[in-house]
């Protein structure tokens, strides 16, 4: 028997409802594709699993996806990043809502198998759990195709086709380039330090802050954090991005060396324990760990947890470990994404630009997987560029237009 839904309290609904009015008026690209397609609802009698932080930006993706036709389940692709409120508003719109706040590690896998169960044809997936756990389970054999948010979830999904195990196409929403820009460095930026401001209310200039990875997700936070008159520090292990750093105007070293002058510590790195037991022995008294990325292994919890001699909550979303020495350190979030597992997540107008491409992109994905290889996919630049273009037109901006002369001049070789 497929479950209706599974939410915390459906009374919180009328609050949910403002949250997701006040970010509907703020998601213009998203609308007008819904206006687009909208008559001819190209996503009927479909089943779309959906796996993304449960909040207003992805609640109005769902209702989208289902007013196109879909048959929507939903949950969060993390235990702490589902807003309650929100779930009940978006339990009167989608067919299946699967998900809470502060959800067991248990339950949060019992609520991915839920939407699992229902067999989608097609999944919008953040970090890869839906998606394996179809592998897993034998069930991706029918799935038509997928989309994912993360870098966490594209480098899953290319190691699933390099092991040959991929069932299904996988468009790579994460790499677009619209996607890059304006989510990963400016909505991450924005986003990261904003969870860590409101978690900590604790001033940021002046202070020493270390960002472990200088990806675009990276640069965006080492920027905002620099705008905000903080001494930025970036550790790297890839030689062109700590290059890029330095020429940016940070301080580049290595991790070892950093862990003993940062006040603040957040990691953008996608891989495991670039924070680790012997850094934490170097930290000064008081530092702060934060976590930007998309699962909680890159600082590490097991170790902190295993050489402090005591841990308290001090504040919501604050945990503080003692070490043997006296020393405090605090931990933001549980090490989970801090953005939204201790914040409301990218602005409204980010989300607005990656969700319109998940929803071409899904669109695409059921227009042309009859010819597709089970691979991982980039975004189709018509797409992405339709993407910013309708975002531009939004705003009420105009571009210039290469004219012939000037197209014939950037084809030809003699000059």
């Amino acid at each position: 028997m497929v479950l209706e839904h599974a939410i915390r309290d459906p009374s919180l609904a009328p609050e949910g409802r403002k949250k997701l009015e006040w970010a509907w008026a703020r998601m213009p690209v998203l609308k007008r594709l819904r206006e687009k397609f909208l008559e001819k609802r190209p996503l009927s009698g479909k089943k779309v699993g959906v796996c993304l932080h449960l909040e207003a930006k992805t609640a109005l993706l769902a209702i989208t996806l289902q007013e196109l036709g879909a048959e929507v389940s939903i949950t969060s692709s993390n235990p702490l990043t589902t807003q309650d409120d929100v779930a009940a508003a978006l339990a009167e719109r989608v067919s299946h809502v699967y998900s809470w706040y502060n959800e067991t590690l248990e339950e949060y896998e019992m609520n991915v198998l839920r939407v699992a169960e229902n067999r989608p044809d097609l999944i919008v997936d953040d970090g890869g759990d839906l998606g394996v756990l179809l592998h897993k389970r034998g069930w991706a054999e029918n799935v038509l195709g997928g989309t994912e948010e993360t870098t966490t979830g594209v480098l899953r999904y290319k190691a699933m086709e390099s092991d040959g195990v991929l069932k299904f196409p996988v468009i790579a929403v994460n790499n677009a380039k619209s996607k890059r820009i304006f989510d990963n460095k400016y909505g991450s930026g924005q986003s990261v330090v904003d969870g860590i401001m409101r978690t900590t209310n604790m001033l940021i200039a002046g202070k020493y802050a270390v960002v472990v990875g200088y990806g675009w997700v990276g640069r965006g936070i080492a920027s905002r954090l620099k705008g905000l008159g903080a001494k930025v520090i970036v550790c790297e292990v890839d030689p062109f991005s700590a290059l890029e750093a330095h020429l940016d105007g940070f301080e580049v070293m290595r991790m070892e060396d950093a862990a003993s002058i940062g006040d603040l510590f957040v990691t953008a790195t996608g891989n495991i324990k670039p924070i680790t037991v012997e850094h934490f022995y170097r930290m000064k008294d008081g530092a702060i760990l934060a976590n930007a990325g998309h699962f909680d292994v890159e600082v590490d919890v097991k170790g902190l947890k295993s050489i402090a001699k005591e841990k308290r909550s001090v504040r919501k979303n604050i945990d503080e470990y003692i070490l043997p020495d006296g020393r405090r350190l605090y931990l933001l979030a549980e090490g989970r994404l801090v953005n939204i597992a201790a914040g409301d997540g990218h602005p409204i107008e980010i989300m607005d630009l990656s969700f319109a491409t998940q929803l071409l992109s899904i669109i695409y994905l059921l227009e042309n997987c009859e010819k597709m290889e089970n691979k991982v996919y980039e975004v189709p630049q018509e797409i992405d560029r339709e993407v910013v273009l309708q975002k531009l037109e939004s705003e009420n901006i105009r571009i210039d237009v290469l004219t012939e002369e000037q197209k014939a001049y950037l084809r030809q070789w003699s000059i």
